[in-house]
């Protein structure tokens, strides 16, 4: 597909600023647009020196931009020229709005005046993104009218709807693209446990804006989406969304993807995974055995990873899923053993102390081990040679034997394993915590699923496992993720990129577009979970059944999930993908271009 435009403007709170998720679209999708527009193309963020360290290299700027930066200077809005050190290096422009938040007020009564946009009591990270929008735009004005080129300007979400509405108010002849990841009422709505999916016909928008307090960021955001020239979403669950919360249906669908290039080949997926599973295993050990024994290698890895969102992210349903799931182990007497992890941060005082005394004591062990290796592969080759039995009196020293008996008596504990690793804050009021222990998932030895609930980000130096999130996954076999609202859903794509089987749900944007009709084969990779109009206990039931006859698979069959699931997950590159922001940006040009003539 070819271009249209000449240059374009790529707006976002989240360049050069991660926050959530949209810093992994802009990003990851960087470099196929260059291969559009190659130098034209410029991405435009805020400017936080903290944020920007590591990020952004500054340079001298572009002489192209040189006058506007010059101009703006003069009004308190200062651009920072440089790159953005991703892949591809685009080119980015940071502006610093302190000085310009002085006119915030000023703002408001323009978007107030021209849109009716209400922000009397907008709340507080309201007036940021809307002072820094105003800044945006009137930069893209100058050099829109300083390139005297075909230029589009494409913005996401509502914190930079600003730009938008002033370049419309102003008449600018360029290109609006703007995409909503998520809408602010829609979000909000779930949040606050509304099943927005069986009322959402009835909405009053406007009415429920105001009762839950984001009239404010939600009239910029509908204001945004009916001044572009095109509208645009990620997702056809978030289109059907918006024609509820906007009353506006988008123009083009907008689907995430991948930069598959910077994931592992399916020969390396193997070997990290095996790496990390042993990791795994390793924590297991100290975490469990101190009180009771299982077969570690009949050990299943599931996870769950995501934000504190109980609901949204269907940690509920994961967790009742679960409580079903050791009932029916335990009915059917399967040695199987699930052990289930839950990352997701939360509000945490400490690592537990008996987990650090028993991760010391297990490293005394496996140091003593390391000791006597020598002789003990000797002492193997011996009795393999020499045709005899493998005993341990041929193996170990008694002297050695009596130490290590030692060492392993001062691990054991009585009781259960704690279903946390870290003591937490308000723990009485945790979510995560009570749904477990009233589901009476408790780590008893009878137990067939294990829980290892897992409240810091991983970050691969924590003190337990030691894995970075990516890490984590390779080590595991299933990641399951049973969300309620979920616009796109980067996890199971992340998954299947690292040759992880996962489960998403038809509520998920992903779900969705990957599976639109919901019959899947024997080994889908990715699991599809009907979250449509279903009651929770029939979700779980279906979650269940996943998770028990995946616990059942043969390693044959987990291998042809994983093969599948890293085939799903290269359907979404982003150099297939990027012919849709391509589309969008077209139609924006020939837009903007006829309503000039």
């Amino acid at each position: 597909m070819e271009k249209k435009a000449d240059f374009l403007f790529e707006v976002s709170w989240e360049v050069c600023n991660k926050v959530g998720g949209i810093y992994t679209v802009v990003s990851s999708k960087a470099a196929q647009m260059m291969s559009y527009y190659k130098s034209n193309y410029f991405l435009i963020g805020p400017y936080f020196a903290n944020k920007a360290l590591g990020d952004f290299e500054e340079e001298v700027p572009d002489k192209r931009c040189k006058s506007a930066f010059d101009e703006l200077k003069k009004e308190g809005i200062l651009c920072h020229y440089g790159k953005w050190l991703i892949k591809g290096k685009p080119n980015a422009i940071l502006i610093d709005f302190e000085n310009y938040k002085q006119n915030i007020n000023n703002i408001k009564k323009e978007l107030w005046d021209s849109f009716k946009i209400d922000s009397l009591n907008a709340p507080y990270d309201y007036d940021e993104p809307v002072s820094w929008g105003h800044a945006v735009g009137k930069l893209i004005e100058k050099l829109a009218a300083s390139l005297n080129s075909k230029c589009v300007a494409h913005f996401h979400e509502w914190l930079s709807g600003s730009a938008l509405l002033y370049l419309a108010k102003k008449n600018v002849k360029i290109g609006k693209v703007f995409t909503t990841h998520a809408t602010t009422l829609g979000r909000t709505l779930a949040n606050s446990n509304v099943e927005i999916y069986s009322i959402w016909d009835k909405i009053d928008a406007e009415k429920e804006a105001y009762n839950y307090h984001v009239e404010s960021k939600h009239q910029l955001e509908k204001h945004a989406a009916l001044n572009a020239d095109v509208f645009t979403t990620v997702s056809e669950i978030t289109s059907m969304e918006s024609e509820r919360m906007l009353k506006i249906k988008p123009k083009v669908l907008l689907p995430n993807g991948l930069d598959i290039e910077k994931f592992p080949t399916f020969e390396e997926i193997t070997i990290k995974h095996r790496m990390q599973r042993d990791r795994i295993r390793q924590f297991l050990l100290y975490y469990f055995f101190p009180y009771y024994a299982f077969e570690i290698k009949e050990t299943v890895l599931f996870f769950i990873a995501g934000r504190y969102e109980f609901r949204d992210k269907g940690i509920d349903i994961f967790i009742k899923s679960l409580a079903k799931l050791n009932e029916q182990l335990k009915q059917n007497g399967s040695k199987k053993t699930i052990a289930a992890f839950i990352f997701v941060p939360s509000n945490i005082r400490n690592i537990k102390q008996e987990l650090l005394e028993n991760k010391t004591h297990y490293q005394d062990v496996i140091d003593a081990l390391e000791e006597v290796m020598d002789d003990l592969r000797k002492n193997v080759v011996y009795s393999l040679i020499g045709r005899k039995s493998i005993v341990k009196e041929d193996l170990f020293e008694k002297d050695f034997m009596d130490e290590i008996k030692s060492k392993i008596t001062k691990m054991k504990r009585n009781g259960n394993p704690s279903i946390s690793t870290h003591d937490l804050y308000n723990e009485d009021n945790d979510l995560i915590m009570n749904a477990l222990k009233s589901c009476g998932l408790n780590n008893k030895k009878e137990d067939r699923v294990k829980i290892i609930y897992y409240p810091i980000y991983l970050n691969g130096a924590d003190g337990l496992l030691n894995l970075s999130y990516y890490e984590a996954m390779q080590g595991c076999h299933l990641g399951i993720f049973p969300s309620y609202y979920e616009p796109w859903g980067y996890t199971p794509l992340e998954a299947g990129a690292l040759g992880v089987s996962s489960v998403t749900t038809d509520l998920a944007g992903f779900g969705r577009y990957f599976c639109t009709q919901c019959a899947q084969e024997k080994t889908p990779g990715i699991f599809i979970l009907n979250r449509m109009n279903k009651k929770d206990n029939e979700v779980t039931a279906q979650l269940s059944k996943i998770m028990l006859d995946f616990a059942n698979f043969t390693s044959h069959e987990r291998i042809a999930n994983k093969i599948q699931a890293r085939k799903v997950a290269s359907t979404v590159d982003w150099s297939l993908l990027v012919k849709n922001y391509i589309n969008a940006h077209n139609l924006a040009v020939e837009k903007a271009t006829a309503n000039t003539t």
